[in-house]
């Protein structure tokens, strides 16, 4: 029944969005009727012929390229498909890949991304090819021309990510940029009440349309789909550049303010545990107090300059100023059959000071038919952390029918009592630096140099990459109430690079890489270990890759298969005595990813694929672990979306898209742990999109509904955490383009 309410509200709202349009049809035809019908059709076919999604890209050092001449594995995720899609984060951009998974962090409402089975930070997405410049955790998408994916490891493409992470690929924002003059203007509603819209504005000026200028403005607020939730997000952003002659110079700005409140939390499992029936897609079992606000303000400039001809240098800078604050709160299950658990408060303020750069030459040359593209030059990144933290002190009344802590309370998944926001721990551990004045944590320094060349041959129909990039960590950390530096890692690896494009026919391109990701080595802990406080080297993984892709009929179709070795740490355990931390364990992801996107036809086009992801363990203590499935990754991950232009209205378009996620472990199991699995999901969306138009203008009315079936699924178990899925979510939105 409730579902029948929904299609039939969604049916009427869209038979609205076409009675509002139907004054451009209804006036008195002009004299030439003939031709208005035909510049609007022109019209109307030039809005649904946009790009949503391309197989170019950025490829970090090695520039811009075409699907067909990098040996990696790309996918840009365009504005027109942000527009189209009514995406409010990166995750919902990355719905359409069949390679990502999108999950939440350390208990709050950031956004992870799992890509190909390894965890990809929100703090080391990259912004025009520089780290830390990105505002952290939540990043609204509608400032960005692409949003692009890398599938496979960068330590040589783009360095090595300052948080860490980005084993498995990495994310590129391209900022957008004046192409010509524009006057774009949506309004949208979506869940429960979130009210809001965005502007789009640009135009180039100048005797030579030289400068050119981009300003985009968001604003949403309101409650979601889930109960009781409440979002608020502003954005603000501007581009300016310069083109003239050999010279191309650009300067972005970005404002982003992001806050939740009232979320639902992420879930964990005592051991032994079954996983629990999920609660109803809307269900809100959080709290009140619970909140993230996060600010960022971030500039990027870059110069780019001629200086013969195929021959380019260039440098680039940004920096980042992010403040955040918020209460966060994870439930722990501890009886499954009632969903009774406990749940937790912690307060954590935060402050980042970000800065980036890079600097390079790019050039290509000819000897005796042979090609060369060389590419050399250096980055370096700087970040400081400044933090606090406190976990909440809960009075007894909530916290002893459970036998929880004084940092717990007593909850239920299906029935979550609301308890007040308890104070601040006093009690030394629970509570560490000053909210005043917030203490510095950590600083890390990250510079490099690279150099590669691509050797073409037979006419660039085989081109070999090689490259190596040499990188240097140096991170120090501090204790929050000394303000004392307890401990400084610095240390230089080389990651090297080898890729080869075979291209026997001009539609077709073969290619296998061998690559390496690099990630700041642990530090063993300071109590219980032999080593304590023992700095290690930087992780290096190393990946292979073979693939195809073919570029035929308005389809670009890709295939890979991959495989990668992460090292991981373990203790070891000796008979008596205290244990060694160790970095002697290893996982192994290997997979198959296929993906098809493009218009084979000009009613039809497909967005997405399917990818089948083996992760496993491979070196463990004692090799007790070995051959077990890592946590977190499904078996296999299908995104396949399909638009239909039908021929009886041309300017509608209907959409579908089928998300599929395989089992997850959730733990490792062993002789003191039973195994816990979360089972395969399948999520459906639908959408309908129509552009009339008025004035000669164009303005398109869309609506869409997520989880179409309001289906209740745990959707991810990436780091032993439960993230139940988004229930049932109704977009629609206006856009009016001059």
């Amino acid at each position: 029944m409730r579902i029948s309410i929904i299609r039939g509200s969604s049916a009427a709202a869209l038979a609205a969005t076409f009675a509002i349009a139907s004054p451009a049809f209804a006036q008195h035809a002009p004299r030439d009727a003939e031709s208005e019908e035909s510049r609007n059709d022109i019209i109307v076919t030039g809005q649904q012929a946009q790009k949503q999604v391309v197989s170019d890209g950025n490829i970090g050092v090695l520039g811009n390229k075409d699907a067909l001449s990098t040996p990696f594995n790309i996918t840009s995720y365009t504005a027109q498909l942000i527009l189209d899609q009514q995406s409010e984060t990166i995750g919902d951009v990355l719905e359409n890949d069949p390679s990502v998974r999108t999950t939440y962090g350390s208990g709050n409402q950031s956004e992870l991304f799992v890509i190909r089975g390894f965890a990809l930070n929100g703090d080391d997405v990259s912004i025009d090819g520089l780290y830390g410049v990105t505002p952290r955790q939540l990043v609204s998408p509608e400032l960005y021309e692409s949003v692009q994916v890398l599938n496979g490891a960068s330590a040589f493409l783009f360095g090595a990510a300052p948080g860490g992470s980005g084993i498995g690929g990495g994310i590129n924002l391209v900022p957008k940029r004046a192409q010509k003059t524009l006057i774009r203007g949506t309004a949208s509603y979506s869940a429960d009440g979130i009210l809001g819209g965005n502007v789009d504005i640009g135009t180039r000026f100048g005797p030579d349309r030289e400068f050119g200028i981009r300003v985009n403005g968001v604003y949403r607020s309101g409650d979601t789909a889930v109960d009781n939730e409440h979002r608020e997000v502003k954005v603000a952003g501007a581009s300016f550049d310069f083109r003239k002659g050999p010279g191309r110079f650009f300067l972005d700005f970005g404002y982003e303010e992001q806050a939740a409140n009232y979320s639902r939390p992420t879930v964990r499992l005592a051991n032994n545990i079954a996983v629990p029936r999920t609660p109803d897609a809307n269900d809100n079992y959080g709290q009140p107090w619970t909140f993230t606000k996060l600010r960022d303000i971030y500039a990027l400039a870059r110069v780019e300059i001629d200086i013969a001809k195929d021959w380019m240098v260039y440098l680039a800078a940004g920096m980042r100023d992010g403040s955040e604050k918020g209460d966060y709160s994870t439930l722990t299950i501890t009886n499954a059959a009632t969903g009774a658990g406990t749940g937790s408060r912690l307060y954590v303020p935060r402050e980042d000071n970000n800065e980036s750069g890079q600097f390079g030459l790019r050039g290509k040359f000819a000897v005796s038919g042979i090609t060369n593209e060389i590419n050399f030059g250096g980055s370096a990144t700087y970040t400081e952390n400044r933090n606090a933290f406190a976990f909440g002190a809960f009075p007894a009344a909530v916290r002893t029918a459970c036998g929880a802590s004084a940092t717990s309370f007593c909850t239920n998944l299906y029935n979550a009592p609301i308890v007040d926001r308890p104070p601040n721990s006093v009690t030394p551990g629970l509570v560490s630096g000053s909210f005043t004045d917030l203490p510095r944590v950590s600083t890390g320094a990250f510079t490099s140099l690279f150099a590669s060349d691509t050797i073409g041959f037979l006419g660039d129909r085989i081109l070999v990459t090689v490259g190596a990039r040499r990188q240097n960590m140096i991170v120090n950390a501090y204790n929050r109430t000394t303000l004392a530096r307890t401990s400084r890692y610095d240390e230089s690896r080389t990651t090297p690079v080898v890729g080869v494009i075979v291209k026997p026919a001009g539609t077709v391109s073969l290619y296998a890489n061998r690559i390496e990701g690099l990630a700041q080595g642990p530090t063993a802990p300071l109590t219980n270990v032999t080593n304590p406080g023992e700095v290690f080297a930087p992780y290096k993984s190393v990946q292979y890759e073979l693939g195809g892709k073919m570029a035929i009929h308005g389809l670009t179709g890709t295939v890979a298969l991959y495989q990668t070795k992460q090292p991981s740490t373990f203790t070891t355990t000796p008979a008596s005595g205290l244990g060694t931390f160790v970095v002697d364990g290893e996982q192994r992801n290997r997979g198959v990813e296929v993906t098809l996107n493009g218009e084979p036809a000009d009613w039809l086009r497909f967005i997405g694929g399917f990818s089948v992801n083996d992760a496993k363990i491979t070196k463990s203590l004692n090799g007790v672990n070995n051959g077990k499935k890592a946590i977190g990754v499904p078996d296999y991950q299908v995104n396949f979306g399909t638009e239909v232009v039908p021929s009886f209205i041309e300017a509608l378009t209907l959409t579908g898209r089928v998300v599929l996620t395989g089992k997850q472990m959730i733990n490792i199991p062993s002789a003191a742990a039973a195994a816990q699995e979360l089972p395969d999901w399948v999520r459906f969306d639908l959408g309908a999109r129509y552009v009339a138009v008025i004035g000669e203008h164009p303005v398109t009315f869309r609506m869409s509904a997520e989880n179409i079936a309001n289906r209740r699924y745990w959707s991810s178990a990436f780091g032993g955490y439960l993230l139940q899925g988004s229930p049932r979510t109704v977009k629609a939105s206006m856009t009016f383009e001059y």
